[in-house]
């Protein structure tokens, strides 16, 4: 049956990249459902890049809401992070949680590193791409894409308190830079 309607979509010219992934689009201000001060803390995948080269990881750290008049999502990404260099050198995101494999998916990506192989393909995901090319996996079941608005290093001497001091006193890899970014599309699987 949704293959059925996939096909008269397309040839209606209406489906996008993500109803054929078997996605449909959400409004964040309406549909998102989950709680902001707990989402994080279960892990999410972050990824960045685009259809020549990305890269994925897990992030525990973040926060949504509103800045400067939009819907945003911050994220964190450490300075010696492989996933770094394509958050800086691509305009968009992509954030996302995997239902029933979260935790398979989520322990993966964090322990793994994607300069030392593909880290999609030894866990049988699949990479597609958004009609602003920023890649996801068809697996997912919720992504929201962003558009990067901020990014800024931690500046250790801006450190108010000392939470972050420890964080960052035996930590290899590096200060974390933070990115703000405006939420410009969000799926939920069908």
């Amino acid at each position: 049956m949704f293959f059925i309607a996939s096909a008269l979509m397309l040839v209606a010219g209406k489906a996008s990249a993500q109803e054929e992934n078997g996605f449909r689009k959400i409004d964040v201000k309406e549909d998102f459902t989950e709680n902001g001060f707990k989402w994080f803390h279960d892990a999410e995948i972050l990824a960045a890049g685009n259809k020549d080269k990305h890269n994925a990881m897990t992030i525990g750290w973040g926060g949504i809401g509103t800045l400067w008049g939009h819907t945003s999502l911050t994220v964190y990404v450490a300075e010696k992070r492989h996933t770094k260099q394509f958050m800086d050198e691509n305009a968009y995101f992509t954030v996302m949680t995997f239902g029933e494999r979260h935790r398979e998916v989520i322990g993966y990506m964090g322990s793994k590193s994607g300069r030392d192989g593909d880290k999609a393909a030894a866990l049988g995901l699949h990479t597609a791409y958004t009609e602003n090319g920023t890649p996801y996996y068809m697996e997912a079941d919720m992504v929201i894409e962003c558009k990067t608005m901020y990014a800024a290093p931690f500046d250790p001497q801006n450190f108010k308190s000392d939470v972050p001091k420890k964080q960052y006193a035996n930590f290899p890899a590096g200060l974390h830079t933070m990115y703000i970014g405006e939420v410009v599309n969000a799926w939920k699987k069908q």
